[in-house]
């Protein structure tokens, strides 16, 4: 009975070594496949000319500088995440120059709406944040546009040109 008891764990613990070697290959293909997704192709060349996204912060909320930052951070996301799917040139060519931002004021919302619009309509991606309105800002308030990234490449449609001419009446936060 002892013996036929140890046969079994035996057997139980072999079955479960299988089974982990088993789950362990599967895991290790899929993680294979998600570094296939990349966006970076680390054997590309450095894309050539000027990159950089803008983000533009609305002043007369008057958030504090944490606040900013963190609004910042989501509209950097949020424009990153609709310009991988719209100009994965422009992104590729960012990252590979060291992914420049630059932050610049937005006296209020209508100078942010103008900027949206005129930026998807000249085709560059561009995104505004609105605020959950949990501590600083009344909930719904458009607080951050991004805008890009763009390039200066020639090999590339580039905006940058379009972006600075968007932008070029907003001074540097």
């Amino acid at each position: 009975m002892l013996a036929s008891r140890h046969l079994t764990y035996a057997a139980l613990l072999a079955l479960g070594f299988a089974v982990g070697v088993l789950a362990h290959t599967w895991w290790s293909a899929d993680d294979e496949d998600v570094d296939d997704l990349s966006v970076v192709d680390e054997d590309a060349p450095a894309a050539a000319g000027e990159c950089k996204m803008i983000l533009g912060v609305r002043m007369d909320l008057k958030m504090d500088k944490g606040k900013i930052a963190a609004q910042c951070g989501h509209a950097t996301l949020a424009v990153y995440k609709a310009a991988v799917k719209q100009r994965p040139d422009y992104v590729l060519a960012w990252q590979r120059r060291g992914q420049t931002k630059i932050a610049i004021k937005i006296p209020d919302e209508a100078h942010m709406a103008q900027l949206l619009a005129d930026a998807k309509k000249a085709g560059i991606p561009a995104e505004v944040i609105q605020d959950a309105g949990r501590t600083q800002v009344a909930p719904g308030s458009r607080t951050v546009i991004g805008i890009g990234p763009g390039t200066s490449h020639l090999l590339i449609a580039a905006p940058i040109a379009q972006m600075d001419q968007l932008t070029r009446a907003f001074k540097l936060l």
